[in-house]
């Protein structure tokens, strides 16, 4: 119960739901109440703000200090353990394997599996347990999909109980020890991954995957209009800010760690 609402919580604090809920309340000044210039304040307010966080250069200004805390790995040193945390996923038998990935959690095991090349001895970790109605764990599904790249099942462990980054690192550390290992995630959640993992007494290496914010060439209306990508950069920055908030709030009690997607 207190994990779903943790979940509804977080998420109509990110700024599609919040400012689409501060905009209502706008309307319902506008319609219902003698707060005319209230509500014109809020609407416009909410409008702009919108605006802004769909813009390229602010979504990924916002973006950027998270994912620059840890560069692409291409180190030489020994691992024994590729840990991929878990992300968003489906279960659709027809689909291709990959498609059953969403969002962040296909770039995580391509990264994990070019990571796996580059270290052939070592093995492959994915965690996350079954979500929703899915009969199968999110951890079961990454690693077909790493399978179907080219991994061996044996070189493959999966743990489906952990729901969020606290469960992930308390699982690891029961399964591997004190063993070297490479931690994989998204660029910007890796600096609260890598917190947890830390808290629990492991040492992992960063591995980051799917860096978002852009500072490379692109055109200039990309930069100049508006897009609901953009905003999606401006989500996940807001979204891994309220996590590091939620961190220190509770003290790094790795029982009460915030999703790890």
């Amino acid at each position: 119960m207190f994990f779903a609402l943790k979940k509804w919580i977080g998420a109509m604090l990110l700024p599609l739901p919040l400012l689409l809920s501060l905009m209502a309340a706008g309307l319902l000044l506008l319609w219902f109440s003698r707060w005319q210039k209230s509500g014109k304040i809020l609407i416009s307010a909410s409008w702009l703000l919108l605006l802004l966080l769909s813009l390229q250069p602010i979504a990924d200004r916002l973006l950027l200090p998270l994912e620059r805390q840890y560069p692409t790995w291409n180190g030489t040193e020994p691992v024994d353990y590729i840990v991929v945390l878990g992300g968003g996923y489906t279960f659709n038998p027809n689909w291709a394997p990959s498609s059953n990935l969403l969002n962040n959690s296909l770039p995580r095991v391509t990264e994990g599996v070019r990571q796996w090349r580059r270290y052939p001895q070592a093995k492959m970790i994915f965690t996350g347990a079954a979500a929703g109605f899915n009969r199968r764990s999110n951890a079961s599904v990454a690693a077909a999909v790493a399978e179907s790249l080219g991994v061996p099942h044996d070189a493959i462990i999966t743990l489906d109980q952990p729901h969020d980054t606290g469960e992930e690192a308390q699982a690891v550390k029961q399964t591997i020890g004190q063993h070297p290992f490479l931690l994989v995630s998204s660029a910007n959640h890796l600096p609260r991954a890598m917190h947890f993992f830390q808290s629990a007494g492991m040492n992992p290496l960063a591995a980051p995957a799917n860096q978002l914010a852009i500072t490379s060439p692109i055109s200039v209306w990309d930069r100049l209009l508006p897009s609901p990508y953009w905003l999606s950069h401006s989500e996940r920055a807001i979204y891994e800010t309220l996590g590091r908030m939620w961190q220190r709030l509770r003290g790094d009690e790795l029982t009460s760690a915030e999703p790890g997607q």
